[in-house]
């Protein structure tokens, strides 16, 4: 087995330092917020996003006055990634069945599918508006049934983005808040004196805001670890290094930590793509973002065969999987831990970051190992009931039952199927002892 790194990241020593200074600022200000409640969130916002307007919740009037700042061309686009967004996520919504089954006579099992009842959208606009998360948390929180959605979304140049918050309305948010990282997401989750506490808060943000949701899972649910962008191409020599190093440098512009990965069989390929990312960085717009990305977290891993690539992006499990061989279905069949799939070069991430109309809050920090991304199924818990309708269903089940309390030295528990027993099957059980 070959595997040869051409260029590497941080060592991971050095993103576990930065990660130790993440965890210690979130834990400091979550706390704070829990002592001081809106007065904290006021210091933050004052602090990180220097914004302090006198009701950071907008207004219907508000929201009305930046909608109407919406070009007609931008709002058709809006609406148009909605409506593809919708479509997918109700497809998926009747996926998802409620049941109930007669397993044996006079036993009825089954479960509801029930809305998380209050969900708390957090939608990134700090460097970049994010106009297509408000897309993929906040509309897919309304096509679940959540009957309360809170959305939150820093300000952009010191004011709400007009954009943001037009998605935001049209997606279906019933509270829409202009207010930011740490103190947005603990906000939403321990509540102040003006906000009221969800029950599971959504959404991708920065290190701090990942980190957030982190340390509050467990007090509410979360989706996922959703932190900075991360992204793999997977290629060999059926695409040329152009392509490779503009999908690679097109996600590592999200931030100074969005991991970038070239894993290719062809050494040929890599290099030529290592030299066109130096190219491109020269014109990009956002190079002073993705330099830095590429610099600190970018890497090239060549291998020798396909299944050996195969093997690197099951351990990587990136966020995003940009899949362009001469064998994508296979990697498709394969792949068992990554947030989404790309598959060929005429698909590309974007396409999935805006507008295609699958979820782009996915999993990152290897995540994909256990978990997908957001989808409409996050918002809903499944839960189970089951009912007996006959006596001798209830004897039946309850011998049964008794025995296996017993068995494990539950008397209480024996008792609850024993009393059954006796009552609808006649039976003279000694208390304390195992049904016949």
């Amino acid at each position: 087995m070959a595997i040869t790194y051409l260029k590497s990241g941080k060592p991971q020593t050095e993103r576990s330092e930065d990660d130790a200074k993440v965890r210690d600022v979130v834990e400091r200000s979550l706390a704070d917020i829990e002592a001081r409640g809106d007065a904290a969130v006021r210091d933050l916002a004052k602090k990180f996003d220097n914004f302090t307007p006198p009701s950071f919740r907008l207004s219907a009037e508000e929201i009305q006055a930046l909608i109407d700042d919406v070009s007609p061309r931008d709002m058709e686009d809006i609406k148009f990634a909605q409506a593809q967004v919708r479509a997918f996520a109700e497809i998926q919504r009747a996926s998802m069945q409620d049941v109930e089954v007669e397993t044996m006579p006079g036993v009825i099992l089954g479960h509801k599918n029930i809305p998380v009842q209050s969900v708390g959208c957090y939608v990134p606009a700090g460097k970049f508006p994010m106009v297509a998360s408000a897309h993929m948390s906040v509309l897919t929180a309304s096509v679940a049934g959540v009957p309360r959605i809170v959305a939150m979304t820093p300000p952009f140049g010191g004011k709400p983005n007009p954009a943001v918050i037009a998605a935001m309305h049209m997606g279906g948010a019933h509270e829409i808040y202009v207010l930011g990282g740490i103190q947005a997401v603990g906000a939403m989750a321990i509540g102040t004196e003006t906000i009221d506490p969800v029950h599971m808060l959504v959404g991708p943000g920065n290190a701090f805001v990942a980190e957030a949701k982190r340390q509050l899972f467990g007090r509410v649910g979360i989706d996922l670890f959703a932190g900075p962008t991360e992204t793999m191409v997977i290629a060999d020599d059926t695409v040329d290094a152009e392509l490779c190093a503009t999908d690679l440098l097109g996600q590592a512009e999200h931030g100074y930590n969005s991991p970038a990965v070239l894993l290719t069989n062809s050494e040929k390929l890599a290099r030529e793509t290592l030299a066109e990312i130096d190219r491109i960085l020269e014109i990009l717009p956002t190079a002073d973002t993705a330099s830095v990305s590429w610099r600190d977290y970018g890497e090239v891993i060549v291998c020798d065969s396909y299944d050996e690539m195969l093997e690197v992006a099951d351990d990587i499990a990136s966020e995003h999987v940009q899949v362009m061989t001469d064998r994508d279905d296979w990697f498709l069949e394969k792949m068992t831990c990554y947030g989404a799939l790309f598959l060929g070069p005429r698909t590309n991430v974007a396409n999935g970051d805006k507008v295609i109309g699958t979820n782009h809050t996915l999993p990152t920090k290897k995540a994909g190992r256990y978990t997908g991304g957001l989808w409409v199924g996050k918002y809903l818990k499944t839960h189970s009931y089951q009912k007996v309708t006959t006596d001798e269903a209830a004897v039946t089940v309850g011998a049964y039952c008794s025995r296996l309390c017993m068995l494990e030295g539950f008397v209480g528990h024996a008792e609850q199927a024993n009393i059954r027993v006796r009552r609808y099957g006649g039976q003279n059980i000694p208390y304390g002892e195992a049904a016949e």
